[in-house]
């Protein structure tokens, strides 16, 4: 879908992807409505944007179900129609193991990644299938095919992202709405703050890969949108890990546990 003269809605528009996902479409002439918890973020958003009527900024707490379903007649007041869907907010957890990982953290990663990521899919789908042509972008991660010991609940919320969103692939294939579910590797982000986490550096270890930065991804990311396509993995690490858990799901979890062992403690 060509995203020219269509409304998106973006969830997480108040800062790093979402922002930047925001500032891509208004760039090739979108109208979108930004929603985030923050409403000073979203602010700087609106500011960064200088967009007049084509942008709107929604408060909202994707976690409550019923300030989602009120959203849709919002959106729709604001800009007449919606014709797109980017499902960008999330959490990370703190980094542990799940032996000593909290219910609480784990109920909250599972509410905003997953949870938050159906209540507004379940709200705008039955608008977007009144319309000659709709989209949904879901965004995963590469932790939602590949594990990564630390985030393992994280790692599972993305995978049901993951999962949510092929199979509506599926379901809607006889419909004007297709779906695009997307993979990011390292991107540059400040998304260990929004969710409440401190990861401690690990010591004498470089990155494996040098973050992407959120323009960036956000390009890929509406390219894949406009192109229609399935699958959008964003950074070459999305992209290497990919290849090898094909190869050997069991040699890449490996690997990924010897660059992540230094922040979990191990020795």
């Amino acid at each position: 879908m060509k995203v020219q003269g269509k409304v998106v809605v973006v969830t997480g528009g108040g800062s790093g992807m979402g922002r930047a996902l925001v500032l891509r479409l208004l760039s090739k002439g979108a109208r979108v409505a930004a929603v985030d918890l923050n409403a000073a973020s979203l602010q700087e958003t609106a500011q960064l944007a200088q967009a007049a009527e084509r942008l709107s900024t929604h408060v909202l707490n994707i976690t409550q179900r019923e300030a989602v379903e009120a959203l849709p007649a919002e959106v729709m007041a604001r800009h007449g129609a919606v014709d797109g869907l980017i499902n960008n907010a999330g959490i990370i957890q703190p980094f542990v193991r799940v032996n000593d990982l909290d219910y609480g953290a784990i109920e909250r990663v599972m509410n905003v990644n997953f949870y938050g990521t159906l209540y507004m899919t379940k709200a705008f789908l039955p608008h977007l299938l009144q319309r000659p042509e709709a989209h949904i972008v879901n965004i995963s991660s590469m932790g939602g095919f590949l594990p990564v010991p630390g985030q393992s609940v994280y790692g599972a919320s993305k995978a049901a992202v993951k999962l949510l969103s092929e199979g509506l692939f599926a379901e809607l294939l006889d419909t004007p709405v297709r779906v695009t579910v997307v993979f990011p590797g390292a991107v540059s982000t400040n998304i260990t703050v929004n969710s409440g986490v401190a990861i401690r550096a690990a010591e004498g270890r470089q990155p494996a890969a040098r973050p992407l930065e959120p323009e960036r991804a956000a390009q890929i990311i509406v390219e894949g949108m406009e192109q229609n396509r399935f699958r959008v993995l964003v950074g070459s690490d999305a992209r290497l890990m990919d290849f090898l858990y094909r190869l050997s799901p069991e040699r890449a979890a490996r690997f990924i546990y010897r660059q992540m062992r230094s922040l979990l403690g191990a020795s």
